[in-house]
């Protein structure tokens, strides 16, 4: 079955997805006559989430769709000629309206495919073009990547945990609202997980679909023997019991008793699922009573508030789970609910059209003072294609042949010489070319097989959940001068 495709997941346009202060700004813009000043943007998190030691960027096919349908309706102008300031008058004159509902999106948009391993301070997406279109899209692109790059990430440490075991997302009733479920089940399929419960996500996105049944189902019945033997005749190649809602290892019992009788049909039971307990010591004595009884390729799946973590120590105590069904820990990004990623004001056109103006914004925090210029990201490897560095450069500014020194843009000690022969791609690619699709996006299978190639590539110090190893990511050398040159100038500590 094809999936349905993603575009029109946003339609009628969403112009509106956006903080009121973007739209308070473009309206400045207009009045002061800057709407076209051409200017560059970019999408980046600070640190990686989870005290992790990477990021598994995701979110870009929304925001494709988001901005291929980027138009303000009636309706949209209708609103925001209501809105009133202070003193009861309009807050937006009728002729920047008029401009609005003629606004067509003309900005080239560049970014990481989803599925690539990012790291603090990187653009994810990089924007440039008219500065009233690149400030008003900051709110939309922000929530549309901030969250699926959270939830792809926390998938790949799931997946990183459960190893080759099935992993499934269970989420949807404990996601924050419709889009978050529907968005979650995606980004957490991209990021590693096998299969999602959520059946609107099958639909739309072409993932394969799981489920069991609930502890209602084994209620609704006199008991659990009967309960089994019921689910069995209306699914008999395709059964897992919940065997844990009255007395566990009796549950398991039962399940083997029907499917003793389903074997003498000629079918097999699937598995069978523990969601409350012990489940180091209940999946040990599970698989021994069902190996016994001549069910070694039974499943056992676990689910209950699962997470890297968890999986991780039931592992170490040798529990015998095949199979996690993974749902709030994963679809809430539970430990960390916000990535906190960042759009900030990178370059603006010279009035006069003859170059750039760099800007900076700063901070008595070293690690939320911006980095200036048009920024590519360069990943050095090795020939087996293992990522050694990232150089962020400027595009804007020759960059010599090398050998390049890469520089921690808050440790100047920490630095790299990267010889001219060493392997590199660049990690920001072309996807909008004045406000047009130049190519069809990766599909999501594409994407997620990027995920799991990438990930693997790391090194396992990288991968760690307790204190990784950080990745060396850093500034070219000339940027990295000019950035300190600016931070100076602008704090009026500059050269005479």
């Amino acid at each position: 079955m094809n999936p349905a495709p993603l575009s029109g997941l946003y339609t009628p346009s969403l112009s509106l997805l956006t903080d009121l202060y973007q739209l308070t700004m473009a309206y400045g813009y207009w009045q002061q006559g800057l709407q076209d000043r051409e200017a560059v943007f970019h999408l980046y998190f600070r640190r990686p989430p989870f005290k992790g030691g990477y990021a598994v960027a995701a979110g870009l096919a929304y925001v494709a769709d988001f901005l291929e349908t980027l138009k303000f309706s009636d309706d949209d102008l209708t609103y925001l000629a209501s809105l009133q300031g202070a003193k009861g008058t309009a807050m937006f004159p009728q002729e920047f309206l008029e401009y609005l509902r003629t606004m067509e999106f003309s900005c080239d948009v560049d970014a990481m495919p989803e599925g690539t391993v990012a790291f603090a301070n990187e653009p994810l997406i990089r924007v440039q073009g008219p500065l009233l279109q690149a400030q008003l899209i900051e709110t939309a692109l922000l929530t549309l990547v901030n969250f699926q790059t959270l939830v792809a990430t926390k998938a790949a440490r799931i997946r990183e945990a459960a190893g080759s075991d099935t992993v499934l997302e269970f989420g949807l009733r404990r996601a924050q609202g419709t889009d978050g479920g529907l968005s979650a089940s995606r980004a957490a399929y991209l990021g590693g997980v096998d299969a999602t419960s959520n059946v609107l996500a099958g639909q739309r996105f072409g993932i394969p679909v799981k489920g069991t049944h609930a502890h209602s189902w084994v209620m609704a019945f006199e008991d659990e023997e009967t309960a089994f033997t019921a689910y069995a005749k209306a699914f008999p190649d395709d059964s897992v019991f919940l065997v844990d809602t009255y007395d566990t290892l009796e549950g398991v019992r039962k399940a083997i008793k029907v499917a003793r009788a389903m074997r003498a049909e000629g079918h097999e039971l699937g598995g069978i699922r523990l969601d409350s307990g012990d489940l180091a010591y209940l999946s040990r004595e599970a698989r021994e009573l069902l190996n016994e009884a001549g069910f070694p390729n039974v499943r056992i799946v676990a689910s209950n508030d699962l997470e890297e973590n968890l999986i991780v120590s039931l592992k170490s105590q040798g529990s015998k789970i095949d199979t996690w069904g993974i749902g709030t820990q994963l679809v809430t990004a539970y430990d960390q609910p916000a990535l906190g990623g960042v759009y900030k004001l990178a370059a603006l056109r010279k009035s006069d059209d003859s170059g750039w103006d760099f800007t900076i914004k700063l901070s008595e925090q070293l690690a939320k003072t911006s980095i200036p210029g048009i920024l590519q990201v360069r990943r050095y490897e090795t020939d087996k294609g293992q990522p050694r560095a990232d150089m962020l450069y400027n595009t804007a500014e020759p960059l010599a042949e090398g050998p390049h020194t890469i520089i921690d843009p808050l440790d100047a000690s920490r630095r790299r010489v990267v010889r001219p022969e060493t392997p590199y791609r660049e990690l920001l690619e072309p996807v909008f070319r004045r406000g047009r699709l130049v190519q069809p996006l990766p599909t999501l299978a594409e994407s997620r097989a990027r995920a799991h190639r990438e990930v693997l590539a790391l090194d396992p110090s990288i991968r760690r959940f307790l204190n990784p190893h950080t990745y060396p990511v850093g500034l070219e050398e000339t940027l990295y001068d000019y950035r300190n040159h600016l931070i100076l100038e602008k704090r009026g500590l500059g050269a005479e």
